[in-house]
């Protein structure tokens, strides 16, 4: 039992250290956007051939149309020669036969020519759609890729964020803070205290002060006493 509760250990680390070591999705959006522009070019670069062999077929078309016409029109020549006695009817057969002959087979050169065209265009058609499709591709994965760079951000600084919030509780900093409005509070009770103390001195202070004239009591002391050193008597009230 032991020993399989050891392999289902060992089998969750090995499924967590492969989540940790997946690649980060945008270098992975980032490859496969590379990926679909090098079948791009791929695409525009066959594309390209397969339109020349589309030209070069309706040329070979256009070619062999002409040639057609031409051995037809010096078969007929030839025959007219004939007709005319300029040339021994035997012969002139002869080269006939054989001028259309050679119209024959430019015509079937033609449509030879005319089969690798229509096939040469329906692939254009063909690929023009793939190369489309994979430019939407493109356009569809820069955009998402643009996305997921905001989302990461957003997502990084939610995520700093919110660890912050985390260790500030974690740290018990809030009860921290809290104490020192407690202590702060305390001080300001205990300074006033004081000050109430200290006013309350200084007004007890005050009526004694009220009561006795200490420097007008002096200073009638020293008067009498003058008065005593020069003999003078004093007047009783």
């Amino acid at each position: 039992m032991k020993f399989l509760k050891r392999l289902f250990k060992i089998g969750q680390a090995e499924v967590h250290h492969a989540i940790d070591n997946m690649e980060d999705p945008i270098k992975m959006t980032e490859q496969g956007i590379r990926d679909m522009k090098e079948d791009l070019d791929k695409s525009l670069e066959a594309l390209a051939q397969v339109k020349a062999m589309s030209i070069r077929a309706k040329n070979e078309v256009e070619q062999y149309g002409n040639t057609a016409e031409d051995y037809n029109e010096k078969a007929m020549l030839i025959l007219k020669k004939a007709q005319k006695g300029d040339m021994e009817a035997e012969e002139a057969d002869r080269l006939a036969t054989e001028a259309l002959v050679k119209k024959e087979e430019a015509l079937g050169h033609q449509l030879r020519a005319e089969g690798d065209k229509e096939k040469f265009d329906q692939n254009v058609i063909q690929m023009e759609g793939n190369v489309q499709t994979i430019k939407q591709n493109i356009s569809k994965w820069e955009n998402e890729l643009k996305i997921l760079r905001s989302r990461v951000k957003v997502a990084d600084a939610t995520k700093s964020l919110n660890k912050q919030m985390a260790k500030i509780d974690t740290n018990g900093t809030i009860s921290l803070l809290e104490r020192m409005k407690e202590k702060v509070h305390q001080e300001e009770a205990l300074a006033e205290a004081y000050g109430e103390i200290a006013n309350s001195t200084k007004s007890v202070d005050d009526e004694i002060n009220r009561a006795v004239d200490v420097k007008k009591t002096k200073a009638t002391s020293e008067l009498e006493k003058l008065k005593e050193q020069l003999g003078i008597s004093s007047p009783r009230d």
